[in-house]
């Protein structure tokens, strides 16, 4: 039975600190599985529109 992600809605949750002399940071993130490919999705477009990017300005200076 493949696994359904619409029947597990609990979220994940990560804590990251940081700590540089007196400065100390922290972040905590709770996100559900269909949040976690949303975000997957996202930075896909992201990273795919940046090489396009890229490839076009590569093939401008290659034409001047």
């Amino acid at each position: 039975m493949p696994y359904d992600l619409t029947a597990d809605q609990s979220p994940e949750t990560a804590v990251a600190e940081f700590e540089a002399g007196p400065l100390r940071y922290r972040a905590e993130v709770r996100v559900t599985p269909a949040g976690i490919l949303a975000v997957g999705a996202l930075l896909s477009g992201v990273l795919l529109s940046t090489a396009v990017i890229v490839w076009a300005t590569k093939a401008a200076v290659e034409r001047r």
